[in-house]
């Protein structure tokens, strides 16, 4: 590897001359005694620094122990409008208390997420933020353990970070539950591909109010509509055909909604008259805009973002927290199509 002596020798730089991880290399370089690493490999570090020419930066030193009054938001977000309110709710808490965000669009790249952790850490942020569009497990960059850091709308399968959620199978059961209420007791399940946290926890919800109603679970009720319009159509369509079709129909996102509107309008139904529908999500563009428009379960992107920032501030401020995977209700919006 030769390096470019127009610029700054950076840790990265190093970690791939070492061959050793750049999270290693900060260790090494910032004296961090109480990680376990091998007097080799901190030698190795230390003979390459010096061979590159690496200088640290006075003011970055300076600033080493002082809090800098910036948080860094990494996220995939900013390309997909769908989920930006969880960049405001973090933003505006940020505010609130004083401090300022940072954020770097990764478009979900490993390559990009490292090396927007990296740049942050040189900007000696106090903590991150790492915010998913869609609720999933994710891998998050070793360097990001350098500094505090919480997950939103996704956790990491070991449970090394805190991470806020929505609390799906709330909001599962509160869809069901309110078509329940209205007093439909054969409830079609349009639900998401099978796995994912969200499919996994509106199933349960959906599930938990049934039975809480003294319902047999119907499998023919449930099909999947792999999370599009076409795919929702389809599946309404074949759950009108059964010989009892449902009264009414649970969709596990808006989208989905929206094929089945179409699905019951075209055997001249009426909703909500005939078959109530339920959506979830509340994509304000597809919810608001059905006619009639559609009564859905929210989630809380805004109140995630919020949420992630306080367990951060805590972290950062030195107060103990038992913030592991910390769940967001889900609530429901009532508009015309129940």
């Amino acid at each position: 590897m030769s390096i470019d002596r127009q610029r700054a020798v950076t840790m990265r730089d190093i970690a791939e001359r070492a061959g050793v991880s750049r999270t290693a290399v900060s260790f090494v370089l910032n004296d961090r005694r109480s990680v376990s690493l091998s007097d080799e490999t901190r030698d190795r570090v230390l003979s390459v620094a010096a061979e590159l020419g690496y200088r640290r930066n006075a003011s970055a030193q300076a600033l080493a122990h002082q809090r800098s009054d910036w948080y860094g938001l990494v996220t995939e977000i900013v390309t997909a409008p769908f989920a930006v309110e969880i960049i405001k709710g973090a933003q505006d808490r940020a505010l609130r208390d004083g401090k300022y965000l940072l954020i770097a669009s990764t478009e979900s790249d490993a390559e990009a997420e490292s090396a927007a952790i990296e740049r942050f850490l040189e900007q000696r942020v106090e903590g991150i933020i790492y915010a998913a569009t869609w609720h999933r497990a994710v891998t998050i960059p070793d360097i990001a353990s350098e500094v505090p850091t919480v997950l939103v709308n996704c956790f990491d399968e070991e449970g090394r970070y805190p991470a806020v959620v929505p609390d799906e199978r709330t909001g599962g059961r509160r869809a069901t539950e309110r078509l329940l209420a209205a007093g439909h007791r054969r409830i079609g399940f349009v639900n998401l591909d099978p796995g994912i946290p969200a499919a996994v926890g509106r199933r349960l919800g959906y599930h938990d109010a049934l039975r809480d109603a003294g319902l047999d679970i119907d499998e023919s009720l449930e099909i999947s509509g792999h999370a599009t319009a076409d795919g929702g159509f389809t599946a309404v369509d074949a759950l009108l055909d059964l010989p009892t079709p449902p009264t009414a129909i649970f969709c596990a996102n808006d989208r989905m909604a929206m094929g089945a509107y179409d699905a019951i309008k075209e055997r001249g139904l009426r909703i909500p008259h005939d078959v109530a529908v339920i959506g979830f999500d509340n994509q304000e563009l597809i919810a608001a805009y059905l006619r009639p428009s559609l009564t859905t379960v929210a989630l809380p992107f805004d109140e995630m973002g919020a949420r992630g920032v306080d367990i951060l501030a805590a972290i950062t401020a030195g107060q103990s927290t038992d913030a592991t995977r910390v769940t967001v209700d889900c609530p429901l919006l009532e508009r015309s199509s129940v």
